[in-house]
């Protein structure tokens, strides 16, 4: 869905976005959404749906009543009503669509008091608010200084600035509450702007700064994910993953997303199998469950009094024995079901450098020092004549 600005060259290199993310298309914006309803024409008599959703700085998007009935479509700039001047943002969907997403936002579209859109963005109004986008950075760098100077415990992590400039809401992170009124007054001051704070959480600092995750892609959250579902230490252990903080946790300090991602096919894998503390007793003795292979459907048992030993045995082989043992029934011992599973022909799976590539260690090795021959020279008959 990338725009032209946004395509690889003609050498192949990617040129990147030219606009900075407003461009009119619309494509390579966050959270974007795509109109599949634009291609359909409406029935006979019906009027188009009243209400556009706007989208301003990073992923904050808002909806607004066209109540002028202007000729609107996505990518165009509009000035939209604010509660003290107005406002400056990007049209990302019309139509019947965006009916359905004020549904999943729990907004009325019934609801008077929803703000309005004035107009289509005059140059004028573009230009003021492209030069307070510009000052974003600089007031940001200068608003932590002062913070730091009031040593109040707080991140200041984004700027956004009002269309007409007349306003500045800045964004911040805090583990307590924070007296922030000098604050406030001092930076005032400084801008000669009103301000506003808001506090946000770790996962929304995330969303609207952006960055790329551990998987080499952009983060989730800031390119499609709309909602941030809690996450537990129960869906690793669920996936059998290590309990490491350090791989488990994303760029903002919580749990990933990700984990939930495939929580649900695992939750249903496992309706099948064996609980972990099950016990398969037998002659030699009891065994316990070390380990467990959802996509296999393998799992590893050991004896009590040799934990290191471990024998792998087939789902269906672990409950056959524990309704063995429901019936005080035991089995021999668990090396006659694991050596069912041996496959003798089974080949050996192993690497071919397919690509023609060099070993991975080759800057490993140590150097071999050249050993140079040095060449006895012969001597010269006629230098010894001359000598004598």
């Amino acid at each position: 869905m990338a725009c032209s600005s946004c395509s690889t060259g003609k050498d192949g290199q990617p040129r990147g976005c030219k606009n900075n993310g407003t461009c009119g298309t619309d494509g390579c914006n966050k959270l974007t959404v795509f109109d599949w309803l634009s291609n359909m024409s409406l029935p006979n008599g019906q009027k188009t749906f009243d209400c556009v959703e706007v989208r301003f700085k990073n992923s904050r998007k808002e909806y607004y009543r066209n109540a002028e009935a202007l000729p609107l479509s996505i990518g165009d700039v509009v000035a939209v009503q604010a509660k003290s001047g107005h406002d400056v943002g990007m049209v990302t969907l019309t139509g019947e669509l965006v009916r359905i997403q004020m549904k999943r936002k729990k907004v009325s579209p019934d609801d008077k008091e929803l703000p309005k859109i004035y107009r289509k963005a005059a140059q004028r109004d573009i230009d003021i608010w492209q030069k307070c986008r510009d000052r974003e950075e600089e007031i940001k760098k200068r608003s932590r200084e002062i913070a730091i100077a009031l040593k109040l415990e707080m991140k200041l992590s984004d700027v956004e600035f009002q269309g007409d400039g007349s306003k500045a809401t800045f964004y911040y992170t805090a583990e307590d509450r924070v007296d922030f009124r000098q604050l406030i007054k001092d930076m005032a001051k400084a801008f000669g702007i009103r301000i506003e704070m808001r506090q946000i959480g770790y996962r929304q600092e995330a969303q609207r700064l952006g960055g790329i995750g551990s998987c080499g892609r952009e983060l989730c959250c800031s390119t499609w994910l709309t909602d941030f579902r809690s996450v537990s230490t129960a869906s690793a252990r669920y996936q059998q993953l290590a309990l490491n903080p350090q791989k488990l946790a994303g760029q903002c300090g919580k749990l990933k997303c990700c984990l939930n991602y495939e929580l649900d096919m695992y939750m249903e894998a496992l309706k099948d199998f064996p609980p972990p503390d099950s016990k398969l007793k037998t002659k030699k003795g009891i065994a316990f469950c070390q380990k467990a292979d959802i996509f296999k459907e393998t799992l590893w048992f050991s004896y009590k009094d040799e934990p290191a030993n471990w024998h792998a045995l087939t789902k269906d082989q672990v409950l056959e024995i524990l309704e063995l043992n429901k019936k005080n029934e035991k089995i021999e011992s668990l090396e006659e079901y694991a050596s069912d599973n041996v496959d003798v022909d089974e080949e050996k799976m192993t690497f071919e450098n397919v690509v023609g590539q060099d070993s991975l260690t080759r800057f490993d090795r140590p150097k071999k020092k050249k050993r140079r021959n040095k060449k006895r020279r012969k001597p010269n008959p006629k230098a010894s004549s001359n000598a004598k």
